[in-house]
């Protein structure tokens, strides 16, 4: 049985430091702060998988993730916490959510998701999906609290994406009619129209502010290390080059919207650069492993059996000490990757992340 491999890991660590911008309404909505509204991949998932009918290799709710912070699993891929602010953003199909948390932000994003509906297809909530479901989200807000503060809620927002990797490496895993049938170009605009169909449905919305992250080299990832076990420590170059062609293309897209959208402003970090040094340079940032992943078995730990997700005859193996490592499975980083990767979305210099950063962002008042 070929196992479906999660491409895209989850970030824990963005710290908004908002400062005291909270506000209380008589009806218990805090209605005076900038939200945090969450697209995308395992990156992101806050634990939506955990709430739809999907197989284990897309869920993390199984021991050890989570065993750093948490001390026990949440659904979210990786060892670490997410902090924003108090009270952190939730999964938008955690139960009982209700006005009162979606007025500061909710996470729509789903382990495994791509730009592309055939990606993972029945499996994960795709980006399309992601955008109805915050359409219903509108709906809640303006029967609760009016066209007028719900648009003030939405303009004032961020709102943050990372899709796509999971669309690159879907055509090596499973049968993809829109890659064999277009060429590797083609295929890669494609998947750039979908997330430019929903940057600028959100605008319509009443979007302005939007955080992005390119796409990091998942072709190193231990992973992707062992795809050819001829070269068991090589990058897995198909979907490399994908990969490249999506970074060089996506930049000039948000240059565009930017043109030609009123209002909208754009952070966007280089992921595929912060991580690739950290893979080739693990010292230099205080790791001593940037290849090997901590949890897993097979050569690097590539194979993702971290948790015994598929099946109790098959083991895996845990490091001693997860600070050491860049990678926590397979495909996600540890806590302290998550971290260092944070500080540099949230507050890096304009080499690393522009033309602002998420900081900036939130500090934003577009009239």
């Amino acid at each position: 049985m070929v196992r479906l491999v999660l491409i895209i890991f989850f970030v824990y660590t963005i710290i908004l430091s908002i400062g005291s911008i909270n506000c209380i309404d008589n009806n218990n909505l805090v209605t005076n702060q900038a939200a945090l509204f969450v697209f995308g991949d395992s990156l992101f998932d806050a634990g939506n998988n955990n709430y739809i009918n999907t197989v284990s290799s897309f869920r993390s709710n199984i021991w050890p993730y989570g065993q750093t912070n948490f001390k026990f699993p949440t659904g979210r891929l990786s060892d670490g916490p997410e902090k924003a602010w108090l009270p952190s953003i939730p999964p938008n199909l955690q139960p009982n959510n209700g006005n009162n948390q979606f007025t500061y932000g909710v996470s729509f994003a789903s382990a495994g998701a791509g730009a592309l509906a055939e990606s993972f297809l029945g499996m994960v909530i795709n980006l399309g999906t992601q955008l109805n479901n915050f359409k219903d989200v509108e709906k809640s807000l303006r029967s609760e609290l009016g066209d007028a503060e719900t648009k003030r809620v939405f303009s004032r927002a961020v709102y943050l994406f990372h899709i796509g990797a999971n669309d690159y490496f879907y055509p090596f895993s499973a049968n993809s009619s829109t890659f064999k049938s277009n060429s590797k170009e083609k295929f890669v605009d494609f998947v750039i129209g979908n997330i430019t169909f929903v940057i600028e449905e959100v605008y319509k919305m009443g979007g302005r502010k939007f955080g992005f992250l390119n796409v990091g080299p998942y072709e190193c990832s231990p992973n992707s290390l062992i795809r050819d076990r001829t070269k068991i420590g090589s990058c897995f170059k198909p979907v490399a080059e994908l990969i490249d062609m999506h970074n060089k293309k996506f930049p000039d897209v948000l240059r565009r919207l930017q043109r030609q959208l009123s209002g909208f402003r754009y952070a966007l970090h280089d992921y595929h650069t912060s991580l690739s040094e950290r893979i080739n340079s693990p010292s230099k940032y205080g790791f001593k492993e940037g290849k090997k992943a901590c949890c897993g078995s097979g050569p690097l730990r590539g194979i993702n059996t971290c948790g015994n997700r598929i099946g109790p005859s098959q083991g895996y193996g845990l490091c001693e000490n997860v600070t050491d490592y860049l990678f926590y499975d397979s495909s996600h980083l540890t806590e302290k990757a998550h971290r260092q990767i944070a500080e540099l979305i949230w507050n890096g210099p304009p080499n690393v992340t522009r033309p602002y950063n998420l900081k900036a962002l939130f500090e934003l008042r577009l009239t």
